[in-house]
């Protein structure tokens, strides 16, 4: 399955048109000031906090299309030069193996080449961002004014889960992992929306699971079966998150997380990532285009080993595979929504609220999922706009230091945690 099917049974594309149309922004009071690239919105606690985006999608267009995250795109929705405007001062650094190189068994490939160029990217742009594999590591380059980036594998590693890959991409400076292949079972961990083989995890999946807790590896339990999250949690010893998503109960899409699962990773000190798209938030916009979404779960019958792993006959090279994954790019939604279906910011905020009162400020961050297709809400064009999110929260009468913890605390509590044992 490429990329487009794999977004299309996420959320039905509708008819083509240009990109979202932003005009203004509402203010914490109300009021709507004129978009202004140069003069957005930025409230003090904003400029002053730690933000940390908890998967932001990078290096796919870098290393398909040879351009340069340091600089600031005409498209998309991040650039490092939007993403200081934006006030980000870390991100999990979102390099992602899409099911495109699944077939001809290129994952393995792929993922060394995306960590590969993550690195010189950065090394690059260093003026600007620096890699960071500790807490500590994120606060000295703030320190300097920089950004910092940690690196975050989405899809990939390699199907049958070798544990000597895994180090060695722990060596490359890899520190956190979605355990599913992206959105498919893969030989240890069954994903949601996607064959349930294994009934979560199987025995493999909990050595993977033991062996990133010995590296001092964050588990990443995103796009992973119910059974699997709240398995995967129970297996580790350190605390699990669950990078970008919504809650079940305000949207029923199988990406979303259940109550149950978020308070697993909640009760042992993890952290969920509220995703920015309306496809997992918005319920209004979810039952707009429900009926016309293909996404089946579970499919029938079970097979005994997950199918992505059965044997595929395919002629394609992985050249042949980066052009067509390259004509995708770059990862971000196009089409239009009705008015009465385009979430604001204020209903992100709710959900975010939702997640507050479940688990607990504590708990709680941002998982933007910026370039990987999310429809985003109006005020948020891109990553520049995040401190839209502070105004919203701001706005449902959230303490600053509430605020605080889910721009970024949280995720810097929880890397310091599995990164450093603290």
């Amino acid at each position: 399955m490429n990329r487009r099917d794999v977004l299309k049974s996420l959320t039905l594309l509708p008819a083509a048109g240009s990109a979202f149309p932003i005009q203004s922004f509402a203010s914490v009071d109300g009021t709507t000031l004129p978009f202004n690239p140069s003069d957005k919105p930025m409230p003090d606690l904003h400029r002053d906090a730690f933000v940390m985006d908890g998967h932001t999608h990078v290096m796919s267009r870098e290393l398909l299309l040879k351009t340069d995250i340091g600089q600031r795109y005409a498209d998309g929705t991040v650039d490092l030069p939007r993403a200081k405007e934006g006030g980000v001062d870390a991100m999990f650094f979102s390099v992602y193996t899409p099911e495109n190189y699944y077939p001809g068994r290129f994952e393995t490939k792929n993922t060394f080449r995306v960590v590969n160029l993550a690195l010189d990217q950065i090394k690059k742009n260093n003026a600007m961002i620096e890699l960071a594999l500790t807490a500590s590591d994120i606060e000295r380059i703030n320190k300097k004014g920089k950004m910092a980036a940690f690196l975050d594998l989405e899809g990939g590693y390699d199907l049958h889960g070798d544990l000597d890959l895994l180090r060695t991409l722990y060596k490359l400076g890899l520190r956190s992992m979605q355990l599913t292949a992206h959105s498919t079972t893969n030989a240890f961990i069954d994903a949601c929306n996607d064959v349930y083989t294994w009934g979560g995890i199987n025995d493999h999946g909990k050595a993977v699971i033991k062996e990133m807790n010995d590296l001092g590896m964050v588990i990443n339990v995103a796009h992973a079966s119910n059974d699997a999250i709240i398995q995967s949690v129970a297996a580790s010893r350190h605390p699990v998150i669950y990078s970008h998503g919504g809650f079940h109960k305000i949207v029923d899409h199988p990406r979303c997380i259940t109550d149950e699962a978020a308070k697993a990773i909640a009760a042992k000190g993890g952290v969920i990532g509220v995703h920015f798209g309306s496809l997992f938030n918005n319920p209004k916009y979810w039952a707009w285009q429900k009926p016309n979404n293909p996404i089946k779960v579970q499919p029938d019958p079970q097979p005994k080993t997950p199918r992505i792993l059965n044997s595929q006959i395919t002629t394609q090279t992985i050249k042949d595979v980066d052009e067509e994954f390259a004509r995708e790019l770059p990862f971000t939604f196009n089409g239009t929504i009705p008015d009465e279906y385009w979430m604001h910011v204020d209903q992100l905020a709710k959900v975010i609220d939702y997640g507050v009162k479940l688990v607990g400020e504590d708990h709680i961050a941002l998982g933007s999922d910026l370039d990987g297709g999310p429809e985003l809400p109006r005020e948020i064009k891109d990553i520049s706009d995040f401190p839209q999110i502070t105004m919203a929260m701001q706005k449902l009468g959230y303490k600053d230091q509430r605020i605080r913890k889910i721009l970024g605390l949280n995720w810097l509590r929880v890397i310091r945690q599995v990164t450093e044992g603290k």
